[in-house]
């Protein structure tokens, strides 16, 4: 029989020596070498429901089970163990109900307890680790250059909108909250740093920069969340985010959030998670109620025209391609048919990212062209309308696309535009991802592509996107108007670098006394 702690906790012994069939194995044990910083202790467990084993998407582990019993899931906010002042500013921004994946890991979280948690785009992820750190460093004050809570993204969007979701309740607690990524000048995360933040999000590669040039170290972080760790796999980070969770506080507290897990995010559980109170929901199953999928068969003469139809409808659409030159070559032939159309992709300045996503959250512009850029990390209320113009060919970019549509509960169709060359890849797509889709044979102008994505025709009259007058206004010292601002020809701008250098990097966020004016 294998010795326990008083707490429910796995003694040591099991927790380093389990065999290899265990599922306690999958969090770092089992004849593995654990990292530095997962000797860690101290951790209360309390006595309640279990994690499960669900069944997993082609390609993904299965989550490890629970050793320590989980708390259950909470009813509502109210029955946390959170701050008054957390409770207030939840009610402020109108959040009374937590989605499922709050309910059933907050309790646990704010015990002090590793998680891993699966769950689609749009299902609530970044308030069910926000509020626990949030919650966990108040009352603590920041020494500069030494943060105590870290939350490591992707991408910049992404990080804008991790801290965009966070200020009010961080703001509420007292809480600095400093945005750490590339694209803008490095000397104002710096100067950020140095005056001392809290709660740092941060990209990989922009934080072992500062962490390179002597501007931030992570001894005193205490709590680390790694949100959408599949992607930040899919891009090379592994070896950074490894690097940097080994330089965390020892006996801290590690989150681990996912939209699919895949062998590189299980190797990450193994090594950095200890007996996470695992909460698991299908990617695709979550999208059932509330997502429709629709596969459209078109004739490549007349994917065009029929696409222009779907921008010129009523109201926004992202529509993603494979390439920047076929974004931009989209998003001028859409201006030239008077479709208010903007492009996204990693050829674009920040700055010019920046602007674009406003524009296209106010309603600006109501059409975003885009690569897989803006597959995640970009919330935009209302919008009911994702379309593949290029399939996918991996079925997790599927899944996160259309996880752009249909968050928080409101409802969202999906779009794939499918050649006659390209059918048999989709019917594979759309197997790997557990989706069934509603399909049609459609040419432009037809009422079956109407009722589908509300298609109409466009007024054939070109536009010309300018700054709105507001904004135009607010501008001074700005450079003159019709002067466009230069494309980036470098790399993408997140993806790991070599230690030690430098790059552009946006501002810090901040919720007491550091400058706003992050970066989407």
């Amino acid at each position: 029989m294998n010795p326990t702690h008083t707490d429910g906790r796995p003694s040591r012994s099991r927790r380093e020596g389990g065999s290899a069939h265990d599922s306690s194995a999958a969090t770092g044990r089992g004849g593995r070498s654990a990292s530095p910083g997962a000797a860690r202790t101290g951790r209360p467990g309390r006595p309640g429901g279990r994690g499960g084993r669900p069944a997993t998407a082609r390609g993904e582990f299965a989550p490890p089970e629970t050793i320590t019993p989980a708390l259950p899931a909470a009813e509502d906010f109210t029955g946390l163990a959170l701050d008054r002042r957390l409770l207030s500013a939840l009610a402020a921004q109108g959040v009374s109900v937590p989605f499922p994946i709050q309910a059933a890991t907050l309790p646990n979280s704010l015990a002090g307890r590793d998680v891993l948690g699966r769950g689609r785009t749009g299902s609530g992820k970044t308030l069910a680790f926000g509020l626990a750190l949030l919650a966990r460093t108040a009352g603590q004050s920041a020494e500069p250059r030494r943060p105590l809570a870290l939350v490591l993204v992707p991408t910049r969007e992404l990080a804008q909108q991790v801290t965009d979701a966070l200020t009010p309740y961080a703001r509420a607690v007292k809480l600095r909250l400093a945005t750490v990524v590339g694209g803008m000048p490095i000397q104002r995360q710096t100067n950020a740093l140095r005056h001392g933040a809290e709660v740092v999000v941060a990209t990989p590669g922009r934080l072992q920069d500062l962490i390179d040039r002597g501007d931030c170290r992570l001894d005193r972080v205490a709590v680390t969340v790694l949100d959408e760790a599949d992607q930040m796999a899919d891009m090379g980070f592994m070896p950074q985010v490894t690097a940097l969770l080994d330089q965390v506080r020892p006996g801290g507290q590690r989150m681990l959030f996912s939209a699919t897990l895949d062998r590189n995010v299980d190797l990450l559980v193994r090594r950095h998670l200890i007996d996470p109170v695992v909460h698991s929901v299908d990617p695709s199953q979550g999208a059932v109620t509330t997502m429709e999928h629709h596969v459209l068969h078109v004739q490549g003469a007349d994917k065009q025209r029929l696409t222009t139809e779907i921008a010129a409808r009523d109201g926004r659409v992202i529509m993603f391609l494979d390439t920047k030159h076929a974004v931009d070559r989209l998003t001028e032939d859409l201006l030239r048919n008077g479709v208010r159309a903007a492009a996204l992709h990693g050829g674009k300045t920040q700055s010019q990212r920046t602007r674009t996503l406003a524009w296209f959250k106010t309603g600006h512009v109501t059409v975003l062209v885009a690569t897989n850029v803006a597959a995640r990390g970009i919330h935009v209320d209302h919008l009911d309308l994702v379309v593949n113009v290029d399939p996918p060919t991996d079925h997790k970019d599927y899944l996160h696309r259309g996880g752009r549509t249909a968050r928080a509960g409101e409802s969202g169709s999906v779009v794939t535009l499918v050649t006659p060359q390209q059918r048999r890849g989709v019917n594979r797509l759309m197997q790997e991802a557990g989706i069934v889709p509603e399909t049609n044979q459609v040419r432009s102008g037809e009422d079956a592509l109407v009722r589908i994505t509300g298609a109409r025709t466009p007024s054939g009259v070109p536009v010309t996107i300018t700054a709105p007058p507001a904004e135009r206004r607010g501008r001074r010292g700005a450079a003159p108007r019709g002067r466009r601002a230069p494309f980036s020809t470098a790399r993408h701008p997140d993806a790991p670098r070599p230690a030690g250098r430098g790059g552009p990097a946006p501002a810090p966020s901040g919720s007491r006394s550091i400058p706003s004016g992050g970066t989407s």
